[in-house]
């Protein structure tokens, strides 16, 4: 059995990760910015929640303070941001790159003393730093960035391994199932295996890059090969 933390784990991707962990009899701890939803989800799922906010670093440490050993750690927490240079809100870009640069990099700071030789951590990318749309200026900067990080980390914290999931298009999660199904078969046409990535296809992406103890410092890609698209 293996201590897994999932940031962001109420929704989404991390919520899909942190209940296939406790599933499989995993000691999940899993978190959100709100306290009692992290506390009804972690319920659901079989796990222990805990209030931790990415975009107020400062808090972080506290936040986290009483979390023992930890096995894996995955860092799920995104938000969405719809940010174009031409229309700049700064305020916007600032929460986003605190949330997914210094956010992340606080919550491994803090539990440095608590992973050991063999944990794995697995931060959370995406697509947008490859192909970015209009109003991706910040999403595509941070994504982009997530990798300089991953790279920092597996070097000053190794034999810790790091890793970055770069999920495509999720056709299966909450965003993109609000999306018209018009724009989603546009995506299916330009996708080569004809089928969107699923959470299962990203959880097990993640499951794979917590439990391979060869793979370090890759960045792994789920959009079946929409990029060539």
């Amino acid at each position: 059995m293996s201590r897994v933390l999932v940031v962001g784990g109420t929704s989404g991707i991390g919520l899909e990760v942190a209940r296939t962990c406790a599933g499989r009899g995993d000691d999940v701890v899993l978190t959100s910015r709100d306290a009692l939803r992290a506390d009804a989800v972690a319920k659901e799922v079989g796990a222990r929640g805990l209030a931790v906010d990415l975009a107020r670093p400062l808090e972080i440490a506290a936040a986290l303070a009483d979390v023992g050993r930890v096995d894996h750690l995955v860092i799920a927490g995104v938000s969405r941001d719809d940010n174009k240079v031409t229309e700049y809100d700064i305020d916007a870009a600032l929460r986003l790159v605190t949330l997914k640069l210094v956010g992340y990099t606080e919550v491994v700071h803090a539990l440095r003393t608590r992973l050991h030789d063999g944990s794995a951590i697995v931060l959370f990318g995406g697509q947008a730093k490859e192909r970015p749309y209009p109003g991706a200026t910040t999403v595509a900067t941070v994504n982009a960035g997530v990798r300089g990080l991953m790279n920092s980390l597996a070097v000053e914290l190794a034999p810790v391994r790091v890793n970055v999931v770069h999920p495509g298009v999720v056709g299966d999660s909450p965003y993109w199932q609000a999306k018209p199904e018009k724009v989603l078969a546009a995506l299916r046409t330009e996708t080569p295996t004809g089928r969107l990535a699923t959470m299962a296809d990203v959880v097990d992406a993640v499951d794979f890059l917590l439990r391979n103890q060869s793979v370090n410092a890759v960045e792994l890609t789920v959009d079946g090969g929409w990029l060539l698209g």
